[in-house]
């Protein structure tokens, strides 16, 4: 499959710089994972994911995205905007008082290309499995996509959920784990480790791809591609997409201090530095 990788990479530029901007203005985010998460989100928006135009909450004959680690809300934002769900002006609203882009994402908010309110962490899997259960009842041949937070299967909903989508055979589930290394209050080795993930993963009867480099845009064009080729096979996919925390910004970059801290005006002006404005700035 033929892949726009220029463009792909420009838009995730872009995104970036939505970012560390949407951030900065009202003080208060996620940068960090929400900088590492950038290329897979922008790969899986405008390349990977079947869409149709418009968003309904049903989504029959499309492919659906949950974000379960609701807290890198800027990332997820900045690419339903630039996938036209909503103005990019309206990124200038995030975490405002009354803006649709609180936060974490909600749903009462009526924000086309948020399904469920996510951030609090460990919920997204049991969603996306109901999803894609639907879908298989509907006689709906499309997927569901899933992001997660490597400290959030920390959380023991998500291994109920994983037990229960291989034993009914979701094949038509692809899940990813942003493999970071880190979270809020460190490396997640010491905050409670994971052990294995891979191991883990295949211990519940899942099919596992591993993405070394997860802000490679060919890397994960080609872990997609492979993924998608493995539904309906019997087994619900993981990928586990290794990222940059902060990645893209030198001072951010593989430090949990930047897991929900804004910057100030001097930072910010550093990291724009290193961000290309491609698509031009909200």
């Amino acid at each position: 499959m033929q892949h726009d990788i220029s463009k792909l990479k420009n838009i995730a530029s872009q995104v970036r710089r939505d970012i560390v901007r949407m951030v900065h203005a009202c003080q208060s985010g996620h940068p960090g994972g929400s900088l590492g998460c950038a290329d897979f989100l922008v790969a899986l928006y405008f390349d990977a994911m079947k869409r149709k135009e418009g968003f309904d909450m049903k989504a029959k004959g499309e492919d659906v995205f949950y974000l379960s680690n609701g807290h890198i809300s800027p990332v997820f934002y900045s690419v339903l905007a630039h996938a036209g769900y909503f103005e990019k002006s309206e990124l200038a609203t995030f975490r405002k008082l009354n803006s649709r882009l609180q936060g974490h994402p909600t749903t009462h908010e009526h924000l086309p290309g948020v399904r469920i309110a996510s951030g609090s962490l460990g919920q997204g899997m049991s969603v996306a499995i109901g999803h894609a259960v639907g879908k298989k009842l509907d006689k709906d041949e499309d997927l569901v996509f899933t992001l997660h937070g490597d400290g959030e299967l920390q959380e023991g909903q998500n291994w109920e959920a994983i037990m229960y989508a291989s034993h009914n055979k979701v094949d038509n589930l692809i899940a990813t784990i942003d493999y970071n290394g880190q979270q809020i209050d460190g490396p997640t080795s010491k905050v409670l480790s994971l052990g294995n993930l891979k191991t883990k993963f295949e211990a519940f009867d899942w099919k596992v791809l591993e993405v070394e480099n997860g802000n490679d845009m060919e890397e994960i064009l080609n872990v997609l591609d492979e993924a998608k080729s493995l539904t309906g096979q019997g087994q619900p996919i993981c990928i586990l997409l290794k990222t940059g925390m902060g990645h893209g910004v030198d001072y951010m970059m593989g430090s949990h201090a930047w897991h929900g801290k804004a910057p100030n005006d001097e930072q910010l002006t550093k990291a724009l530095d290193q961000l290309e404005e491609t698509l031009g700035d909200y």
